[in-house]
């Protein structure tokens, strides 16, 4: 065999092994690290966004509530908004005075930062005041309250490991511009029994 025949095989034989490399360690676009699949591979696109782009949504009011008290939601990132198999990340003002009721996530950590504004944090048996800057650590199954003590909007930015969460806030809002109109009884009480796996409210 010549040195050129010889020289071929070793380079054929590197391109083999380094393509079976890759295929088994690329991640699967398909699926997520809590086991639910998509319908198809995901293809991330790359984002680059302002404070006030995404995917606006308006929260729906609970059967209690009246429209006014809808919330405003922008969904940056998770696997329809740029196409992310890893991540959500939200961002939303907490009205003077309001504040997201005692809830926890059995299946996922969460991340939250607080943009603007000032308030009061409980994480488990944490308690302590937050304002522009801070981070907020909830590991999975663990109570969580945050509620806006200052003079301005409390504006959060919060992040999950599973990008499916984001059917919860799809179907517990409407798009920027629809009329946010508050649940019924009936299909509230079916919508937070659907999405047990993901939230808990007290």
């Amino acid at each position: 065999m010549s040195r050129f025949d010889r020289l071929s095989g070793l380079v054929g034989s590197a391109i083999a092994v380094t393509t079976l490399m890759f295929t088994s360690c690329s991640p699967s676009r398909t699926g997520t690290s809590h086991g639910a699949t998509s319908p198809g591979p995901t293809i991330a696109s790359g984002l680059i966004l302002q404070a006030n782009e995404g995917e606006r949504r308006i929260r729906r009011p609970p059967p209690s509530s009246v429209a006014t008290l809808a919330a405003p939601l922008i969904i940056k990132v998770d696997r329809r908004q740029g196409g992310s198999p890893d991540f959500f990340m939200g961002f939303e003002d907490i009205p003077v005075g309001r504040a997201i009721a005692a809830h926890r996530h059995p299946n996922m950590d969460e991340i939250l930062f607080v943009h603007r504004g000032t308030g009061r944090a409980s994480v488990g048996a944490k308690e302590g005041s937050v304002s522009a800057g801070a981070t907020i650590y909830i590991p999975r199954d663990t109570r969580v309250t945050l509620r806006n003590t200052g003079t301005e909007p409390l504006t959060i930015l919060f992040i999950f490991p599973n990008p499916d969460i984001g059917k919860y806030f799809r179907d517990f809002s409407v798009p920027e511009g629809e009329r946010a109109a508050p649940f019924t009884a009936e299909e509230f009480t079916l919508l937070r029994a659907r999405y047990r796996s993901h939230v808990i409210f007290e």
